[in-house]
């Protein structure tokens, strides 16, 4: 017994692979990015299989490498305009993290972050493995995967060309994630402000007291006692911000 494989089914399947090798790029899961190489590589071919139902149908016939070629990097390309904008939805609650990090103390101790593979401060890795968990509660996995199956109607092998129509959404994606990122700090960044001023005037009146040391520790406490305060709406603004991305996707095909 032979298995036999057709021409136009084995490019389906590198087009295929391709347009989901460039998601995967930009997959946010904690610590995907340090995992092996093999381990990468059969997520993308589990996934590929998995969109065997919708995989284009192609000629029998050999194709030219040039148009291969340019079929591949349209694949690849589409694959990481979906990646990017997801990355979007979780980098907005980093840079929150960052900035609110910065300015109450916290980036004066790193850690290694399992996300980026780089030293971050204790909060960026703490927003990095809330937003990870959130990612799969929400259900994003599935829907991202229901999203590169629908894909393959609207956008059919090698069709799909890098458009400002097409482009628009993810670059709104962007402009999302700075705000909803300051929305996050802000708050922080206020009190931290008012502490500021408020250690400010003891030092004018008390001007013996040392108030250096004494704003460190205080900035620190009052800004992790914020954020705990705020901790239960950060899931809602991840779930509505998840919407947002959703429908961009959505409407892109």
């Amino acid at each position: 017994m032979t298995l036999q494989l057709s021409l136009g089914s084995l490019y389906a399947f590198l087009l295929v692979l391709a347009r989901v090798s460039g998601f995967v790029v930009f997959l946010p899961v904690p610590g995907f990015r340090n995992t092996l190489d093999a381990v990468r590589v059969a997520l993308a071919l589990a996934i590929t299989v998995a969109l065997y139902p919708v995989w284009p149908v192609l000629p029998n016939t050999a194709a030219p490498i040039g148009q291969l070629t340019m079929w591949a990097f349209s694949e690849a390309g589409f694959g990481l305009a979906i990646g990017l904008a997801v990355a979007f939805l979780t980098e907005a609650f980093q840079m929150g993290a960052q900035l609110a990090g910065f300015q109450a103390g916290y980036g004066f101790a790193s850690t290694f972050d399992p996300n980026s593979q780089a030293d971050s401060s204790v909060l960026q890795v703490v927003s990095s493995l809330f937003t990870g968990i959130l990612f799969f509660q929400l259900d994003l996995h599935h829907q991202l995967i229901r999203v590169l199956a629908a894909s393959f109607r609207k956008y059919p092998a090698g069709s799909w060309a890098p458009t400002a129509a097409s482009l628009d959404g993810i670059l709104q994606l962007g402009g999302t994630m700075l705000s909803t990122g300051l929305r996050i700090a802000f708050p922080v960044i206020a009190l931290l402000v008012l502490i500021d001023f408020a250690l400010a005037l003891v030092g004018r009146v008390q001007q013996q007291l040392q108030l250096l040391s004494l704003a460190f520790p205080v900035k620190m406490a009052a800004a992790l006692a914020l954020l705990a305060v705020l901790a239960p709406i950060v899931p809602k603004m991840f779930s509505g911000a998840a919407e947002r991305t959703m429908a961009v996707l959505w409407r892109s095909l």
